[in-house]
């Protein structure tokens, strides 16, 4: 199939997705499962394939966001109803002032994005967002919004995620000096985060029920069939709620910092790399609130594991629209609409950096995954990068350009988009003027300080 059919393909997939779940309410699991059927059929995929593609894209998706995603909800729902997150919100209220707990809630996600996954970290955050706006008296995406959109930028650019490490890896790219740009530039992308978020809350969005009804009920223990237990005499402390979100953030970080420090096959790197893992981590985390928590409050068996259930319906549908967006986005890119855009792209004949820049918000845009549009573009890219002459610092600053271009641009077919939107209470038309725009502005700012500093080097 020609290139020009290929993108037609592509675009028109998703204009028809978007108008399918905005347009005519269809739920977003089902558009997305029906849209990689026609895509699939449209560009001519083998029929046998197309069910095993199908099936790659919700595994390959679901492998360890549903494990990530379960954990977090129960970790978040204890620390919500044992009423840690509100007394720890209420805590930092007090000592910050309301007209500064956003920004610093901003500033501590730069922090916490760095060794943690974006997925991983914001849901691990998400409790606490929901106790900070609990407090203030506002909707969750005043405060989630900023938060996410760092985390996010802090997770392209910033070593040792996999895009930006894996990226360096294709091109050559020094570590150390992309580490040192990567978080020099998260830095103003942070107040540029709580700027533009600001903006962009400048009117209210209404929160959709099934998020409104969660919101609502946060802190409030004694509904359904937690009421049956006795009331806590106190709620737990501001050090025991910080413990149980910094261990699991402590032991990826060992995790990390094993890995680019110690040589493969050494038995310690080996080591911290498992205690490190994502799902280890938030396991460690589990377990402690329930001992912890549970102490604490007076919860028995059962009312413990009564909490721990009614965290998985509400995760259950961010589980399932994360895993479609794996299907569309897998059929995207095994039906070569991926590699069509890319390749015309190249044939532009632009300068590098910014060439480096559009083929990687392209991919972005088209198949959904930060990680997959990095390496991509890495790899088309590495022969001519190679073979410019240039220095390792200007290397350094092509892959965190193409780091920048995989920040933009997150819409329906972003695992992360519904991640966000959901635990936000955000519509699809309500995502798109918001995180779509949120994320495409800090990809452009990334970009532009990058360029600027590769200017200021040549």
């Amino acid at each position: 199939m020609s290139t020009l059919a290929l993108l037609g393909i592509g675009a028109g997939s998703i204009c028809l997705l978007l108008l399918l779940i905005i347009r005519w309410q269809v739920h977003a699991f089902v558009a997305m499962m029906l849209v990689s059927f026609l895509v699939a059929f449209a560009t001519g995929m083998p029929i046998g394939d197309i069910i095993s593609t199908l099936i790659a894209g919700m595994g390959g998706t679901l492998g360890s966001v549903a494990i990530l995603v379960a954990l977090g909800s129960m970790l978040g729902r204890m620390i919500e109803v044992s009423g840690g997150a509100a007394s720890l919100a209420n805590r930092f209220t007090q000592l910050l002032g309301p007209t500064r707990v956003p920004m610093a809630l901003t500033a501590a996600a730069l922090v916490l994005a760095i060794p943690v996954f974006f997925d991983v970290g914001f849901i691990i955050l998400v409790p606490i967002v929901y106790g900070f706006c609990k407090a203030a008296g506002v909707n969750p995406i005043k405060f989630g919004l900023p938060v996410a959109g760092i985390m996010l930028a802090a997770h392209v650019v910033v070593p040792p995620h996999p895009g930006i490490v894996g990226g360096a890896a294709i091109v050559k790219g020094d570590i150390g000096w992309i580490t040192i740009i990567g978080l020099a530039i998260c830095i103003p992308l942070a107040a540029l985060s709580q700027v533009v978020a600001g903006w962009l809350n400048r009117k209210g969005y209404p929160m959709l029920p099934t998020t409104a009804e969660q919101f609502a009920a946060f802190g409030n223990s004694q509904e359904g069939a937690e009421s049956k237990a006795p009331k806590a005499a106190a709620t737990p402390g501001v050090g025991t709620i910080m413990a149980l979100i910094l261990i699991p953030l402590a032991l990826i970080m060992a995790g990390t910092t094993g890995a680019t420090l110690l040589p493969k096959g050494d038995s310690l790197r080996n080591v911290l790399g498992f205690i490190g893992s994502p799902i280890f981590a938030l396991m460690v985390a589990v377990g402690l609130a329930m001992f912890l928590l549970g102490r604490n409050q007076g919860w028995n068996r059962e009312r413990t594991n009564a909490i721990m259930e009614s965290a998985l319906p509400p995760a259950a549908t961010v589980i399932l629209v994360t895993g479609a967006g794996g299907v569309f986005a897998k059929v995207l890119t095994a039906s070569g609409i991926g590699t069509a855009l890319s390749q015309s792209l190249t044939a532009t004949h632009l300068p590098l950096i910014l060439l480096a820049f559009i083929i990687s918000l392209a991919l972005r845009a088209a198949q959904g995954s930060a990680t997959v549009a990095i390496i991509t573009t890495c790899g088309l890219l590495a022969d001519a990068i190679a073979g410019g002459g240039y220095s390792p610092l200007q290397v350094a600053l092509l892959t965190v350009a193409i780091g920048f271009g995989s920040l933009g641009l997150s819409h329906v077919n972003d695992s992360g988009f519904w991640i966000v939107t959901r635990y936000l209470g955000l519509s699809v038309g309500d995502g798109l003027r918001t995180w779509t725009v949120l994320t495409t502005v800090l990809g452009l700012a990334g970009f532009a300080l990058t360029a600027l500093l590769w200017v200021l080097v040549a």
